[in-house]
């Protein structure tokens, strides 16, 4: 494989590299590309495995204490003392609002594991239904949140459906290939049975963690503190309930991506190379020695990622605006210095080789970036499609919360209601998470060795080939275009000379 290739190449390079490809796709040796699963490993970014289990220690304690306080006795641990000159509105009790969470927790989990059953069956209508339909349900969000006089809320939601809709039509061009890699995932991991078992087990661990957090946060939302003090509260329990999610997320993307990896190494399931309990050994690796750096990466990655999206969207439709097209570039470049050192393909090297996050990171993009192929994960949208599943299953579990909270206490709807959509988002995203493990396994095989695509597929081998080849050629004729129009006209050229 050519790994001196760079995106900006002339188009006579392009076709080369792609000869190039196809012809190690015919030749290349697969197995030296064997992730070290039988070797030992050292642990990895330590430090930051200590910070996420010392701050689920800290926020456990205080969720179980803010959560204790208001079950069935009002102030049983006299805690309102220290907050008298916050204390705002009628103090309730825990169980008033626990159940409302269980709900929404209930309805979150039915929501993910019909995602992972019907994606198997029905996965190229269920991605239309997620970009299609979160447009508008958070236009119709917006309208309700202001008749209720939510203006807050219902700017927000306005943003946000104007925000999707001028992003889908960005990369409306770009919906089909992104498609076919969703279709190509979901093939691979629904003949991995094992890998959804893996996906369920983890939706329970999240509920079991959930019912800690829901005890607190009903503790927080009963509380008799202000509205400003249970918001703030209600903030920091929400950012730590994201980074745990987001944990356990990326935990399972390092197990499935580790075991994709594996199944296109040696040439499918049942190969006789295969190593012995090969999921059994992934687990082990990611919830030890690899630890740390998935908690490390789950801090930033999420974040960087849907700056990305966004910005790329806008820059591709600006046009020839100047001055927009300098600010937006600026924070392009920006951001594109932060993909090198955390994005989702770290996962993939962390689950083969056992690297550091940021180590991972960086190789991963730098393996991109010299063969080429990073042109085409820019023009892939598989990322931001499964987002918006993931948003949509959040909203919907958000909106039944506020339903049922209206009912009794219409005061505290909104907090109940924002809290259960970061829940729902949390149990959908690990149900979404596995066919993301695919697509970014696909694409690091993909630029190590060809041929484990083309042996796998050869039909969708061919397919990513012409996108690549296709993709390199317009990032060689913008960079041509750009030189001719800052090139100098020759009689200035001459002037400058003399």
């Amino acid at each position: 494989m050519n790994h001196t290739q760079t995106p900006f190449s002339s188009s006579d390079d392009d076709a080369g590299t792609m000869t190039t490809a196809q012809q190690s796709a015919g030749s290349g040796n697969s197995t030296s590309l064997g992730p070290t699963v039988d070797g030992s490993r050292h642990w990895r970014d330590v430090f930051w495995l200590g910070i996420f289990l010392l701050h689920l220690v800290v926020v456990g304690l205080a969720l179980g204490v803010l959560g204790l306080n208001r079950f069935r006795k009002k102030d049983r641990l006299n805690i309102d003392q220290y907050t008298e000159r916050f204390l705002e509105n009628q103090a309730g009790l825990t169980e008033d609002y626990w159940p409302l969470y269980a709900i929404a927790g209930a309805i979150s989990t039915v929501i993910g594991w019909i995602w992972l059953l019907l994606l198997g069956s029905h996965s190229n209508q269920m991605m239309k239904v997620s970009v299609h339909l979160l447009t508008t349900y958070l236009a119709v969000l917006s309208v309700l949140c202001f008749w209720g006089k939510f203006f807050f809320w219902g700017v927000a939601f306005a943003i946000g459906s104007g925000l999707q809709f001028l992003y889908i039509i960005s990369v409306i061009d770009r919906l089909p290939f992104t498609m076919l890699v969703l279709q190509r995932s979901v093939k691979l991991v629904w003949k991995l049975p094992e890998v959804m078992r893996v996906a369920c087990a983890f939706m329970l661990v999240m509920l079991i963690w959930l019912a800690l957090w829901s005890f607190g946060a009903a503790g927080v939302v009963a509380s008799s503190m202000g509205d400003s003090g249970r918001w703030w509260l209600l903030v920091v329990f929400s950012v730590s309930l994201f980074w745990t999610g987001a944990v356990l997320c990326n935990t399972v993307h390092v197990i499935v991506s580790g075991m994709v990896f594996l199944v296109l190494i040696h040439g499918g399931r049942e190969a006789a190379t295969m190593p012995r309990n090969p999921l059994l050994q992934s687990l082990r690796y990611a919830i030890t020695t690899s630890f740390g750096s998935i908690c490390y990466g789950s801090l930033f990655t999420a974040a960087i990622r849907t700056l990305r999206w966004e910005i790329r969207g806008f820059r591709s439709k600006i046009g020839n605006n100047e001055c927009l097209l300098c600010c937006v570039d600026f924070l392009f470049h920006l951001v594109e210095t932060l993909v090198r050192f955390f994005n989702k393909y770290a996962y993939v090297q962390i689950a083969v080789y056992g690297k550091s996050f940021n180590h991972s990171a960086r190789d991963a993009w730098e393996l991109f970036q010299s063969t080429g192929v990073e042109a085409l994960i820019g023009y892939d949208c598989s990322g931001a499609v499964l987002l918006m599943g993931t948003l949509l299953g959040g909203l919907i579990t958000g909106t039944c919360a506020v339903i049922f909270t209206r009912i009794k206490h219409p005061d505290r709807e909104m907090m109940m209601g924002s809290t259960a959509i970061l829940m729902g988002m949390v149990l959908v995203g690990l149900a979404m998470v596995v066919v993301e493990s695919a697509v970014t396994s696909i694409y690091i095989c993909y630029a190590e060795d060809p041929l484990l695509i083309h042996r796998w597929d050869p039909e969708f081998f061919n397919q990513m080939s012409e996108t690549l080849h296709q993709r390199l050629q317009h990032r060689s004729s913008r960079v041509r275009e750009g030189l001719s129009q800052n090139r100098l006209p020759d009689h200035i050229q001459e002037t400058i000379t003399v």
